[in-house]
């Protein structure tokens, strides 16, 4: 009972509510982990892409900065303001011009430090982007070369013998993704008829197959790739089957 001796009153713990701003978590969380470029040609458009998608979650008016540039006179060859011109922004030019930092930061952290002594002009993320851009993408003539090189490598595209369907469809993949990029694009349907005459002569029969059975002008990919598997699979299946046949038959010809 409450007051006897030797007992004693167990108060409850007192818990306080403590606020958690989740919004500063998501600001943390968005500027961290940019893309980063490793200097290789073969990858620029996808980081280019990456790029593009991680600034315009946090901010679009980043990407505008890359894309359009800053509006402030004076800058020094680093994009600062010296103090007094600081101080004499107005509000909203005060946040513009952190913008402009904060996604020259995210932009230098997507690149190496030997890669952002190579850029000239600092001055700001559009001027170190388009440096970037120039290096990599290259002048409309080095465009064209490229283009002309992937469209080569388009045409004599092949299966290769050890290769399994879905290796071969993420070459063809990475193949068609850069001429996309270089406004050299091709039809589902020249896709499609592409694969079938890249395959082995041991494909032969289900080529032939789907050419009688589909219509090869609205056969997707999607669907394509899908029966390619499943017949791979099967011939996986009957592989130790055909070995001992291969070998018995092999020795018929040695004794004839």
């Amino acid at each position: 009972m409450e007051g006897s001796p030797g007992s004693s009153t167990v108060q409850p713990p007192q818990y306080q509510a403590v606020h958690f701003d989740y919004d500063a978590l998501k600001i943390e969380k968005e500027g961290k982990n940019p893309p980063k470029f490793n200097s290789d040609p073969t990858t620029f458009p996808w980081w280019k892409n990456a790029l593009y998608s991680h600034l315009i979650g946090i901010d679009d008016e980043l990407w505008d900065l890359v894309e359009l540039g800053p509006e402030f006179e004076g800058m020094n060859n680093d994009g600062k303001l010296n103090t007094t011109q600081r101080k004499g922004l107005t509000p909203t030019q005060k946040k513009a011009y952190a913008k402009h930092h904060k996604v020259k930061e995210i932009l230098s952290r997507c690149i190496s430090h030997d890669e952002y002594l190579k850029i000239g002009d600092k001055t700001s993320a559009k001027t170190m982007y388009d440096s970037l851009c120039s290096t990599y993408d290259g002048n409309d003539q080095v465009k064209e070369a490229k283009a002309n090189l992937l469209v080569q490598q388009y045409e004599l595209f092949k299966m290769k013998e050890d290769e399994t369907i879905e290796t071969m469809y993420s070459r063809f993949k990475i193949l068609v993704s850069g001429l996309s990029v270089l406004k050299k694009s091709y039809t589902t349907s020249d896709h499609v008829r592409k694969i079938l005459r890249s395959l082995p002569v041991r494909w032969r029969p289900k080529v032939t197959t789907i050419q009688e059975a589909k219509n090869l002008t609205t056969l997707t990919l999607e669907e394509l790739m899908s029966s390619l598997i499943s017949h791979e699979m099967e011939l996986i299946v009957d592989e130790p089957q055909r070995k001992p046949r291969r070998i018995e038959m092999k020795e018929r010809r040695e004794k004839d």
